[in-house]
């Protein structure tokens, strides 16, 4: 399995939102709650922020562990973004260990990571990855699970769909053509965050002024609120900061539960 995290809120380091006792930098030697699917999180991590002059978000990946890369912990100490989506890897066997196979995942303003593993892979999800043009699949970054899920969800974006929209679509999609697999996903255009909770842990931190999603919380804060399974989570910050879940698969909108501030 794997961690992720994403923030919303005014500028801050990167490093502060990786650090902490129980923060997603520890979490990759010592994650507390990884529900049976590994032990560590050592086969790479990525990053991905927004800048103050708009356009596309920035992103770093490498194929090793988060902590042994120091030419980052100096970028990420020096840089400061309103939006970041940051992940730690744990390698499903039989899965490549390279740059490109590290969250996020990005196409113009969106990144995009999983947690988790497709059952089954490769031939669970054939099928789906069928639809997907020629090109989309040959232009790939990694032969993996959730290089293809990235795609599947990259398509309903450019078609337009909102982000929960098309994560919910893909999540029910794929628990049907592969059932038991694990798919936790994120999404941020860098002014909201959409994502999924379907067999893994997620936490939901919400502050004056900023949000916060994460796999597991980087401190023991009892103001962090678990995410039931099987929910689809929107976090935003205008016109307050909120967090809103509703049970996957539910068509009513205006059911909605808005977490506590």
């Amino acid at each position: 399995m794997c961690r992720h995290l994403g923030y919303l809120g005014p500028a801050v380091p990167i490093a502060g939102l990786l650090d902490g006792p129980t923060g997603l930098l520890r979490q990759t030697w010592a994650p507390a709650d990884m529900r049976g699917g590994g032990t560590v999180n050592v086969d790479g991590f990525g990053v991905g922020w927004y800048t103050d002059t708009g356009g596309e978000p920035v992103r770093y990946r490498r194929a090793v562990p988060m902590w042994t890369d120091q030419a980052f912990t100096q970028v990420a100490a020096a840089t400061r973004s309103h939006a970041v989506l940051a992940a730690a890897r744990s390698a499903t066997i039989g899965m490549p260990v390279v740059d490109t196979a590290c969250a996020p995942f990005t196409d113009g303003p969106w990144l995009f990571s999983h947690n988790g593993r497709v059952t089954g892979w490769p031939d669970s999800l054939a099928g789906l990855a069928g639809t997907l043009s020629p090109v989309e699949l040959m232009t790939l970054d990694a032969p993996t699970d959730s290089a293809v899920l990235w795609a599947l969800v990259r398509r309903e974006l450019r078609a337009g769909a909102a982000m929960a929209d098309a994560l919910a679509g893909v999540v029910t999609a794929v628990a049907e053509a592969a059932p038991d697999s694990r798919l936790n996903l994120m999404i941020t255009d860098g002014a909201s965050i959409a994502a999924t909770t379907w067999w893994h842990s997620l936490s939901a931190l919400t502050g004056p002024d900023f949000v916060v999603l994460a796999s597991e919380p980087w401190a023991q804060d009892p103001l962090w609120t678990p995410i039931g399974d099987r929910c689809l989570v929107t976090a935003t910050l205008t016109p307050t900061p909120a967090v809103r879940v509703r049970a996957l698969g539910s068509a009513d909108k205006e059911a909605d539960d808005r977490l506590p501030a």
